[in-house]
């Protein structure tokens, strides 16, 4: 081989492995499957109007929520949720447990978060949330006792700065086949979570 086609052998190989980076570079930069742009999936919408979605791996500042979570949604005034697990429990059910944490300055009250069903007791609670299978444009809604309470974290009142609660919500199951589905709140930006179990 001569020592022109050597070069051009090299110029070649090296192409193709800087091709092979960006490549990589870009899917890991990259967002997931958007399952939830269909017209049954609306995005929640934030105080000042804003649109959002986070996973995993993005929150509202691109800061990476903490080791073990499996998302994070970012609200006003310095809300977090981190979500630890959603899992698919025996009966056909699924529940979600995280964390709120008040990262803001003033003691926080989950007003906003209440179901808009008026058969919903519950105050001050996670009874707004919803988990949006976005492939079959259907939405899961808190579920409820024969009470009318709903099955979720209530009492979330005069949470102070720097306070962390649990929270949990538990919702009908999608079926089998779907995995990944967006836990949504008011006021706050969706977040894809994969369901285990």
């Amino acid at each position: 081989m001569s020592m022109r086609h050597t070069t051009k052998a090299r110029r070649g190989a090296a192409a193709t492995a800087l091709a092979a980076v960006l490549t990589l570079t870009a899917a890991g930069c990259g967002g997931g499957d958007d399952a939830s742009d269909g017209p049954g999936a609306a995005a929640s919408h934030g105080k000042e109007g804003k649109q959002g979605k986070g996973d995993a791996s993005d929150g509202a500042d691109g800061a990476s929520p903490r080791a073990g979570a499996i998302g994070e949604m970012k609200g006003p005034d310095g809300v977090v949720i981190t979500l630890t697990s959603a899992r698919r429990d025996s009966g056909g059910f699924v529940t979600v447990d995280g964390t709120l944490t008040n990262r803001g300055q003033k003691p926080f009250n989950a007003i906003h978060w209440l179901s808009k069903e008026t058969e919903m007791k519950s105050r001050s609670s996670l009874s707004g949330a919803s988990l949006v299978d976005g492939s079959s444009k259907k939405r899961y809604l808190v579920l409820r006792d024969t009470d009318g309470e709903c099955l979720c974290s209530t009492g979330l009142t005069n949470i102070k700065p720097q306070e962390s609660r649990p929270v949990f919500a538990q919702f009908p199951a999608p079926p089998e086949s779907v995995t990944a589905v967006d836990f949504q709140l008011p006021t706050m930006p969706s977040v894809r979570v994969r369901i285990s179990g």
